[in-house]
């Protein structure tokens, strides 16, 4: 199932809104499309100025995405978990295909600003890729990376890259970088939300020898399908909308941002890496993606890391039940839902969270008699069962995210709160229950409003 069919099959289930007015890619589009953040995906079938549709939002409604996987919407992250703990066992290796739809049209003289991408904040600093699948190849191994990263157009054949500290692309380049070499790259749009899972998954369950295409693979039920590219030596997806094949400059450093994070601040404008495009390939009649940071983001983050966390935490501590990326809090807050079987237990899990996942600010446990997705139960477990002098973790001096501006470049204080009742449990943290009843079994009467 390529992005269409992934859309049409959306659309058949009712989770389509298609937008048939022009609309201007810079800044009206992202309007739009934020008024409809958290519901259905948006297609735009006329951006102005361009000839190409845009569809955005497919990750900022977990249902969307448990209509498109199959499953239900409490299974999304157990899923994941299974396709990269896939990765350790028996990974499938992606395939390599000839007539590859994604490279059906060969646009002759590359031009970036030919294809509809949005400005999307007020301030951002131009048109931004911020969805796009990247490849690499770990220029001492040949292992791939699966990853995504922001690109801003700055010319009709050049982008500006953010690499953040710690990522495998990264890791990549710098090494290229030395021996004086450019790093090959390919950058692929609209593709199957099962190769965005496998571009999201943590280093901590994809050490940087393993290819995380593998859980694509899994989640595809058959080998992730990969073309040769006309002009670099790593692949492109063959049934993406679109591959742009480039390598990213050593030794050289534009100006790229401000953009709009999705940490809900702007990234501030800075000297970053610098991506020269070589060739632009596209299906027939392609669909771009693209994506508005925000609740995308902390879905689709949320769900990797929820699932690579659910498997580190258990390995080191019982009575795991599920974990939660608050929306409010960025991908800087989780939720673990735990019933440890000894005091102290959970605060170890709090711990091995921030382990686990670098740039986690900030971890809430609470025991399975809490909601952990519904605020006001968190909440109350806070005020009702974290003591302060002794269920407040603080960790100074720790490694986080450096788009977090309560860091200085990443570099920050981390705090836990352990909202667990203590063992053994005691009658005052019973929570108060009621009879369950099912209101279709009454004659209930709703009269309207008198004029």
């Amino acid at each position: 199932m390529d992005f269409q069919q992934s859309l049409r099959k959306l659309a058949e289930a009712g989770r389509l809104a298609v937008v048939k007015s022009e609309v201007d890619p810079v800044h009206e589009l992202a309007g739009i499309a934020r008024e409809f953040e958290g519901g259905k995906v948006v297609l735009f079938e006329k951006v102005k100025g361009f000839t190409f549709p845009l569809a955005i939002g497919l990750w900022w409604n977990r249902d969307n995405l448990a209509e498109l996987f199959g499953v239900e919407k409490s299974d999304l992250s157990f899923l994941f978990a299974r396709a990269m703990a896939s990765l350790a066992k028996n990974p499938v290796a992606p395939v390599v295909v000839e007539n590859a739809p994604a490279q059906q049209v060969v646009m002759e003289d590359v031009d970036l600003f030919r294809i509809p991408v949005p400005t999307l904040a007020l301030k951002d600093g131009g048109p931004y890729f911020d969805n796009c699948i990247v490849i690499a190849r770990d220029p001492d191994t040949g292992v791939r990376n699966t990853s995504i990263h922001r690109l801003m157009i700055t010319g009709k054949d050049k982008l500006g890259l953010l690499m953040d500290y710690g990522r495998h692309l990264r890791d990549y380049y710098e090494r290229a970088e030395a021996r004086n070499e450019a790093l090959e790259i390919t950058i692929n749009n609209g593709v199957n939300a099962a190769y965005y899972v496998a571009a999201i998954t943590p280093s901590a369950a994809a050490p940087i020898d393993v290819d995380e295409l593998g859980v694509a693979s899994f989640l595809l039920g058959e080998p992730a399908r990969l073309c040769r590219s006309k002009t670099v030596k790593p692949e492109g997806i063959a049934d993406a909308q679109l591959i742009i094949e480039a390598e990213i400059l050593p030794h050289l450093r534009e100006p790229e941002g401000p953009f709009g994070e999705v940490s809900g601040y702007y990234a501030v404008e800075d000297n970053r890496w610098v991506v020269k495009v070589k060739a632009i390939t596209h299906c027939q009649n392609p669909v771009i993606s693209s994506l508005l940071p925000g609740k995308e983001v902390w879905n689709s983050v949320g769900l990797g890391v929820e699932a690579s966390l659910f498997q580190n935490i258990s390995r080191q501590v019982k009575g795991l039940k599920k974990v939660y990326m608050t929306h409010g809090g960025s991908h800087y807050h989780v939720i673990i839902q735990i019933d440890p079987p000894a005091n102290g237990l959970s605060k170890n899990a709090i711990l091995a969270a921030f382990a686990a996942f670098p740039p986690l600010q900030m971890v809430t446990a609470v025991n399975s008699d809490v909601d952990i997705e519904n605020p006001e139960e968190v909440e109350r477990a806070m005020v009702t069962r974290c003591d302060p002098t002794r269920d407040i973790i603080i960790i100074p001096g720790a490694l986080g995210h450096e788009l977090n501006p309560v860091t200085n470049d990443g570099f920050g204080a981390k705090m836990g709160f352990d909202c667990t009742y203590p063992l053994p449990k005691e009658r005052k943290y019973e929570k108060v229950a009621f009879q369950k009843v099912n209101l279709g079994d009454y004659e209930i009467d709703y009269p309207e409003k008198s004029s």
